[in-house]
C-alpha cells in the first residue's frame, strides 16, 4: 500500500476492527486459560467481561490483571501488521476498548470497580503507545537498494 495516496476504504476499516478484535480476544483467552485456568475450577466469560474479577484482593485477580495487560502488549504487535501505520495505533486501541466496554456493560453492568477502569486506561496506554512505537520504527526503516554492476573491479574500486 502507498502511504500517499489517502483512500477511504469503510470496508477495510471494519475488517480491521473485527480482525483486531479477535485477536485480542483469542490471546486473552490463552493468557487466561494460562494464568487463570489452573487456579480455578472452571473458566467462564466472567474473567473477560465481568468487572468484578479484575481485582487486587485475590491471587487470581492478579493473574486476570496480568491477562489484560499482556494481551494489550500482544496486541500492539498485531497493530504492526493489521493496521500498519502509526498515527492509527491510538484509533484503532481506543476503538477495541471501547467495544471491550460496551460488551462489559451488557454482560455484567456499568464497570464501578476503580480497578477495572484502572486496568482498562492502561491497556489503552500500552497498546496504543507501544503500538505507535513499533511502527514508527518499522517506518523509519532504510529501504533496502540493490545495485547490479557488470563488473567486479569497480566494485573494488567503490570500497
Amino acid at each position: 500500500m502507498f502511504y500517499g495516496a489517502v483512500v477511504w476504504d469503510p470496508w477495510l476499516i471494519v475488517a480491521q476492527i473485527v480482525c483486531l478484535q479477535c485477536l485480542y480476544y483469542l490471546t486473552l483467552g490463552v493468557f487466561l486459560s494460562l494464568l487463570v485456568g489452573t487456579r480455578v475450577s472452571r473458566m467462564s466469560l466472567v474473567y473477560f467481561f465481568d468487572f468484578a474479577s479484575v481485582t487486587t484482593t485475590t491471587v487470581t485477580g492478579w493473574f486476570v490483571i496480568a491477562s489484560f495487560l499482556l494481551s494489550s502488549i500482544a496486541g500492539a504487535g498485531y497493530m504492526l501488521y493489521l493496521i500498519e501505520r502509526a498515527k492509527k495505533c491510538l484509533d484503532f486501541s481506543a476503538t477495541l476498548y471501547f467495544i471491550h466496554l460496551f460488551i462489559c456493560i451488557i454482560y455484567g453492568g456499568w464497570p464501578t470497580s476503580i480497578t477495572w477502569w484502572v486496568v482498562t486506561s492502561t491497556g489503552v496506554a500500552v497498546m496504543s503507545l507501544l503500538g505507535e512505537y513499533i511502527c514508527i520504527k518499522r517506518e523509519q526503516r532504510e529501504i533496502p537498494i540493490t545495485r547490479y554492476r557488470s563488473s567486479k573491479k569497480f566494485r573494488y574500486v567503490l570500497k
